[in-house]
């Protein structure tokens, strides 16, 4: 049977990282055995679906790179289908009308919570005759369709990740087929949908695991054969409780908000519950697609670690070619109102130089922004910690910054080795430290005592910018009575 794999949301909420990282394993399944990866939308829950989720799903899919080969398909716009199928269990006798109002059956669950037993559907009206149902029917008593789950069976599967799994058919209640307003379950339309798209495979979270042995069930009534099941562990916190929003943005977009690659955010899903079979950490999409395949998946729980997710993603950005990270630091210098037009035509080169010094020392996107300021504008403040560490001023500090802007504003040529002789020997001169001179310098240039190389800085804002920032320092020093104590 050729491989197709489906990814099924419920447009209930947006693409969590949960669903992220089924879609992705499905995909990477699909793309390894040269299959078809189709794309599911389990709408049937009018009230809670909205076509801003769907959409928002479907954005989380591209950002990752999720392409979808067949879809997107709704299930609310194939309702005849599951009308047709409930007529056919009716017919075969394995679906029987009931007309329990849901008052009656709150009744009992409360009597069943009262004397201790678990709560199952009582099977009051599976035995009806037909007689009775009829005159039922007739007098349009709201009801709905249950399946007859069969009695004294024991309903077994096997499961790629869980391996055999057996479940006693008194253990799975005559469950819901149609409401008695007529829409589908869940139950009833994915195994529809299973059997109508041919998919060989449904990789789903662990989540879905006590659903499987209804859904064998309905296999089996439809005569159809049963899919490859492989349910995936589930994602915990660092806390190991159930990942939610109190452990951070749990939304895929949200992510990218804050300034994640989408290669990185892939990686690091992939890893989640699957090992590559080796310690290293780092692959590219390609190469997760040629080793992917469910003999590694887990059975133990993943861990969503944030900060390890941030850590890959400052690799990705330290690797990545400066023109691939230039339309998002783009974005997000426009946001911040910081870009500057030059940048798109002659001013360009100057641009991605200092996106490439840059992306070696920033953890999200964002940073190119708070960290990098001072490479986009001249407003920038000087960071207080980097002020009391660097600006105690002695005499020769002061000396030794002015000769070294007078230096500067001369050298020729002023390059990244003249720049850095120039400062080391005004330091030897006036006996001042040469850290405590370049830590000063990194000051002007960035306002931070963290940054990129100092003189790597000094040629990428280039002579002017650098002049006009050491006259600034020594302007503050000198209207800055407190620093003079």
């Amino acid at each position: 049977m050729a491989v197709r794999i489906r990814f099924a949301p419920s447009p209930t909420g947006y693409l969590h990282i949960g669903g992220a990282r089924t879609a992705l394993f499905n995909w990477l399944y699909a793309r390894h055995h040269g299959g078809i990866f189709v794309l599911r939308i389990e709408d049937t829950d009018l009230e809670r679906s909205s076509s801003e989720m769907v959409e928002g799903i479907l954005e989380g899919l591209r950002w990752l790179g999720l392409a979808w080969d067949e879809g997107p398909f709704f299930q609310s716009q194939r309702l005849p289908l599951y009308q047709q199928a409930c007529e056919q269990l009716r017919a075969r006798g394995t679906a029987y009308p009931c007309f329990c109002s849901p008052q009656e059956l709150e009744s009992r669950k409360q009597a069943s919570r009262e004397s201790g037993s678990a709560w199952q559907y009582d099977r009051r009206c599976r035995d009806l005759s037909p007689a009775a149902v009829e005159e039922k029917l007739r007098q349009a008593q709201p009801h709905v369709l249950r399946f007859r789950v069969p009695e004294g069976r024991t309903v077994k599967f096997s499961d790629r990740v869980f391996g055999p799994i057996e479940v006693a058919s008194e253990s799975v209640e005559d469950f819901v087929l149609l409401r008695s307003d007529g829409r589908p379950t869940y139950h009833l339309c994915v195994v529809v949908d299973d059997v109508d798209m041919k998919i060989s495979d449904v990789i789903r979270g662990a989540d879905h695991l006590s659903n499987t042995s209804k859904h064998v069930l309905l296999f089996e009534a439809f005569d159809q054969p049963l899919p490859n099941f492989a349910h995936l562990p589930l994602i915990l916190g660092t806390d190991k409780k159930r990942l939610s929003k109190r452990h951070g943005a749990t939304s895929t977009l949200e992510y990218r908000k804050q300034g994640l690659l989408p290669e990185a955010m892939a990686n690091y899903l992939a890893l989640l519950g699957w090992s590559p079979g080796t310690d290293r950490e780092l692959f590219s999409v390609s190469e997760l697609v040629s080793l992917f395949d469910l003999d590694r998946v887990n059975r133990s729980n993943a861990v969503f670690d944030p900060a390890k997710l941030e850590w890959m993603n400052s690799q990705y950005l330290g690797s990545v070619a400066a023109e691939r990270l230039a339309p998002e630091v783009k974005r997000l210098l426009q946001e911040a109102g910081l870009w500057n037009e030059s940048w798109d035509a002659g001013g360009r080169d100057y641009f991605l130089t200092a996106v490439d010094l840059l992306k070696t020392r920033t953890r999200r996107l964002s940073d190119f922004v708070e960290f990098g300021r001072a490479f986009f504008t001249d407003d920038f403040n000087y960071q207080q910690e980097a002020v009391e560490k660097y600006l105690r001023p002695s005499p020769q500090l002061i000396s030794a910054l002015s000769e070294l802007r007078a230096a500067y504003a001369g050298l020729k040529p002023f390059t990244l080795e003249n720049t850095e002789r120039v400062l080391r020997e005004i330091a030897d001169a006036r006996a001042v430290k040469t850290g405590s001179l370049i830590g000063a310098v990194r000051l002007a240039m960035t306002g931070k005592s963290v940054a990129p190389g100092l003189f790597d800085v000094i040629i990428t804002l280039g002579q002017e910018k650098t002049i006009q920032r050491l006259d600034r320092l020594l302007n503050f020093l000198a209207s800055a009575p407190a620093l003079k104590s």
